[in-house]
């Protein structure tokens, strides 16, 4: 298969990253070490954190971000089986499955034809008495307003987390998006704003959920937690029998010493790299002004731009089908708006879930959106192409 003329994703890598893994090889340990360590450090302090834990992937971040809430002491955090959590009908499959996989009450509720994200009406009307957490997902680099989430929110005893794995870099007031609930998700796929081979990051403020997320990364034994902790109290200082010592029903999701390494270079390229998605994002957004049967995503806060998407107007002179077979034989890479309305999918079966209204934004964007790449360089040929698709398209 030949090489997209508009990829979806390219390499982030140069020769840092392949020394970085040779020096990993050379060292001879592989399994989680100094190199992941020094990666959690960098990626706290870029996002103004105090704490990360660094996982196998996006997904495992979600997965112990949900577990935390429900092993925590904290009762402004503890979660229980049959809690009501809002979330946008527009994410990722792993948004949804810890949720679910944790016995909550799932409310899904519809999103912004122009954000991407939640529409913040309709939030505010699924907030209820009842509800115990709302799951924030900044969709394709685009930040929440959690200004208004935080007004909707008011004095509620109610948990904000984050699933940010599409928009590291991305800022809400001057602050990193992911940081803005009591947990944050990120993700370091291939195809993300930075690449550690698969890898995904949490953040938080709390000891005790950053004590309890050491633990649950690593079969829920007390191993990796200082001797001072949330979770056991006092370890002891036998250092045998502490050895295989499971306080949590954890997992094995720990990342590799490799991903560690490349994650220390990717961190010092990221500013640049975010900024070059958002210069190319301006001359996005001054192109399609030229196409106004397509909406594109409208910017909150400062975006980290994943990629571009769009939404074909009522009155496109081509369906969304015939859209994408231009694009695809033209070689731009293009692929639906994340999972579209994830309430369409036949695993839905198995959720506790409700819907607030009627969804009709979300099923829009299942129906007319698709989106395209955005990437770490200048994309003038690219948008060329680009270009010259759609005026095409536009002529029919």
């Amino acid at each position: 298969m030949s090489t997209p003329k508009y990829p979806l994703a390219t390499a982030t890598w140069d020769q840092a990253e392949y020394d970085a893994i040779q020096r990993v090889i050379a060292s001879g340990m592989f399994t989680m070490g100094p190199e992941v360590q020094a990666f959690e450090k960098r990626f706290a302090e870029y996002t103004g954190s105090t704490h990360c834990v660094m996982v196998n992937s996006g997904s495992s971040a979600n997965l112990l971000m949900v577990a935390a809430l429900r092993y925590s002491k904290n009762p402004a955090f503890q979660i229980q089986p049959g809690d009501e959590v809002i979330v946008p009908a527009v994410s990722w499959s792993t948004t949804y499955y810890p949720l679910h996989q944790y016995g909550l009450s799932i409310k899904f509720v519809d999103i912004d034809l122009g954000t991407l994200n939640y529409d913040l009406d309709q939030l505010a009307s699924a907030v209820t008495d009842k509800t115990r957490v709302i799951m924030a997902v900044n969709l394709l680099g685009n930040p929440n307003d959690f200004a208004r989430i935080r007004q909707i929110v008011g004095s509620r005893n109610i948990v904000l987390i984050e699933d940010n794995c599409e928009s590291l870099g991305a800022e809400f007031e001057g602050r990193q998006a992911g940081t803005f609930g009591v947990m944050g998700s990120y993700s370091a796929f291939f195809s993300h704003h930075i690449s550690t081979m698969e890898g995904g990051m949490i953040v938080t403020d709390d000891e005790e959920l950053y004590h309890i997320l050491l633990s649950l990364r690593a079969h829920g034994w007390t191993r990796n937690l200082p001797k001072q902790n949330h979770v056991c109290g006092t370890k002891s200082d036998n250092a045998f029998e502490e050895s295989f010592r499971f306080i949590l029903p954890g997992y094995n999701v720990r990342p590799l010493e490799i991903s560690g390494a490349i994650g220390v270079e990717q961190i010092k390229k990221l500013p640049a790299m975010v900024a070059a998605r958002r210069t190319n994002a301006e001359r996005f957004v001054e192109m399609m002004d030229e196409f106004p049967w397509l909406r594109i995503q409208r910017e909150i806060g400062s975006s980290s731009w994943f990629g571009f998407s769009m939404v074909l107007a009522d009155d496109a002179p081509l369906s969304r089908a015939a859209l994408a077979d231009e694009f695809t034989a033209n070689q731009i890479d293009v692929r639906p708006i994340v999972a579209g309305n994830f309430t369409k999918n036949e695993v839905i079966k198995w959720f506790d879930y409700t819907t607030s209204g009627d969804l009709s934004n979300a099923r829009t964007i299942d129906s007319q959106g698709l989106f395209i790449g955005n990437h770490h360089y200048e994309l003038k040929q690219e948008f060329d192409l680009l270009h010259s698709v759609l005026a095409g398209a536009g002529c029919r």
